[in-house]
């Protein structure tokens, strides 16, 4: 346990660098503003509404979407803005994701909010456009200091920033209200960069009382962070010591006392969450999170997957096969096998493998399934054969793949396992059409239930099972998007103390496999570990 948390955390610290502009995401569901039933005609319109959002007749052509649908108590009403630096395709995606979010986060409210890093979206059962409204509202700071010595002359270059940005943004006309700029601080020789943007739907002096209403409420200490983001209905202001947003976006930035420095700003420091305050109205609930740091990102992933480490580990053992299950219990005839596979048929065919390939099948009882039928030039015995499925159908945990049985006839070797709904991952991460169904609360979802069944398999079982082929096609998916890891064809059983190997023939995918694996032969769980980490950026980044 302690190799795999010593091995996991850094790796994730480090991975989730690429999920960074997500960390903003925030999502108010409005309780007190009343639920809807489901499937009724308030629903359908939402639905609808949420459908046709994107559509190009709802759009001022420059990110900001508005759009209604029903009438009387029934009718729904949404906005959609982007951040003024995005494309109109990265302002559409933001926007897709964030649609996937709310209904999973706020499945029968009437009225709802959600952040995200570049773009915003609202609906609610009464009139959104042209209404300006600074509550509810979110703050998120970072936790490294100004030097006291350097707060007051910090935070004036800060306000000066800020004032320039206000009046850029509130002067847009009514397609956009943004404007981004950087200026350095003479004391720390440090670049601060800002951001302000308000709905383009709002007057000048709404925008700027906006944003002058919501920069006016962040707690006078916290100005004395490297960063911050203050999140309101209407309007948006957030500033950091490294750029996030597109420089393409600066113009006319305000004069700098020092010339900006030639050097790329370093990373952000690490954040943690400092805590939740609350204003007094209900409405307002005001979150301090901590933001817009990799590693803050990576850290808190990787804390929440240890966690689920830890539990898995603390937990009751998956219930194993009873000890009494024998060899003959297990095996299918193979005429079973052909009838449930149509003789094998092409249609029936889900993939293929180094090792063989993978049928779909339907038993006499209704139960689907899948048949991986191997290569006949195995040089496995049938008794090695009859041995390994035994072992294998022993290992229980709802993130691997059940094997329920084989069949043996002649040089015929076939493989019985519980059929998964949505077949592999790997579709889900490379095709464009399909990637849109994994947003990322269930992209995350699925990184967890991989790390679930590798520590299972690595530490948990009463086999020590190194995967040594663990990628994207061998991660299926079920009926609910659960992950479960497939395909042991590759796999080396070890006996429970043993932590290393060699071999003289390297099996598995080029591109996964740990270095000394591939120039050496030699693995290990850390080789698994390699191979996780390159699937986490296929998930995160796919």
């Amino acid at each position: 346990m302690a190799t795999m948390r010593s091995l996991l955390f850094p790796l994730l610290c480090s991975l989730f660098i690429l999920v960074a502009q997500r960390a903003t995401a925030q999502t108010i569901c409005f309780n007190e503003k009343g639920n809807f039933t489901l499937n009724s005609t308030y629903h359908d319109n939402l639905n609808h509404v949420l459908s046709n959002l994107l559509n190009s007749q709802n759009h001022n052509g420059d990110g900001f979407y508005n759009f209604s649908y029903g009438s009387a108590s029934n009718q729904v009403f949404a906005i959609g803005a982007c951040q003024g630096d995005v494309t109109i395709e990265v302002c559409r995606s933001c926007l897709n994701e964030t649609m996937h979010i709310v209904r999973e986060a706020c499945p029968n409210q009437k009225e709802v909010i959600q952040w995200a890093d570049k773009c915003m979206l609202r609906y609610s059962n009464r009139s959104l456009f042209g209404l300006m409204e600074t509550s509810p509202n979110k703050i998120l700071y970072k936790t490294a200091n100004v030097p006291s010595d350097s707060v007051v002359a910090y935070f004036d270059v800060l306000m000066n920033l800020t004032n320039n940005l206000k009046s850029r943004a509130a002067a847009g006309g009514s397609l956009r209200k943004f404007a981004a700029a950087s200026v350095q601080s003479p004391i720390l020789f440090k670049t601060i960069y800002g951001l302000v943007m308000c709905t383009p739907d709002l007057s000048q002096n709404d925008c700027i009382n906006c944003l002058e209403n919501a920069i006016g409420t962040f707690p006078g200490s916290e100005f004395r962070t490297f960063g911050g983001i203050i999140l309101v209905p209407s309007c948006k202001f957030r500033y950091e010591d490294y750029i996030f947003y597109n420089p393409t976006a600066e113009e006319a930035p305000p004069p700098s006392p020092l010339p900006k420095p030639q050097t790329a700003s370093p990373p952000p420091p690490l954040m943690i969450e400092p805590g939740t305050k609350n204003n007094t109205s209900s409405a307002r609930t005001i979150v301090i999170i901590v933001v817009s740091s990799t590693a803050f990102v990576g850290l808190i992933i990787s804390l929440v997957i240890i966690m689920s480490f830890v539990q898995v580990n603390h937990r009751s053992k998956e219930p194993a096969v009873e000890e009494t299950t024998t060899v003959e219990s297990l095996q299918y005839s193979f005429e079973t096998m052909k009838l449930a596979t149509d003789n094998f048929s092409e249609k029936n065919k889900l993939g293929e493998g180094g090792f063989g390939i993978v049928y779909k099948g339907r038993l006499s009882n209704g139960q689907n399934i899948a048949v991986k039928k191997l290569s006949r030039r195995t040089a496995q015995g049938d008794l090695e054969f009859k041995n390994e499925v035994m072992l294998v159908a022993k290992l229980q945990h709802r993130n691997l793949v059940r094997l329920l049985g084989f069949s043996l006839e002649g040089s015929e070797k076939l493989l019985v396992y519980e059929f998964a709904q949505n077949g592999s991952l790997d579709p889900f991460i490379f095709d464009p059409k399909k990637r849109t169904n994994l947003y990322w609360n269930r992209r995350y979802k699925i990184i967890g239930g991989v790390a679930r069944g590798l520590l299972y398999l690595h530490e948990d079982s009463r086999l020590r099972i190194i995967h040594r082929d663990l990628k994207a096609s061998n991660i299926l998916l079920d009926g609910d998007m659960h992950p479960k890891i497939a395909d042991f064809g590759t796999a080396r059983l070890f006996v429970v103390d043993q932590t290393q190997d060699n071999t003289k023939r390297i099996v598995g995918t080029y591109g996964y496999m740990a270095p000394e694996y591939i120039q050496h032969g030699q693995f290990s769980i850390k080789s698994d570990i390699f191979s996780f980490g390159v699937l986490l950026l296929e998930i995160i980044s796919g």
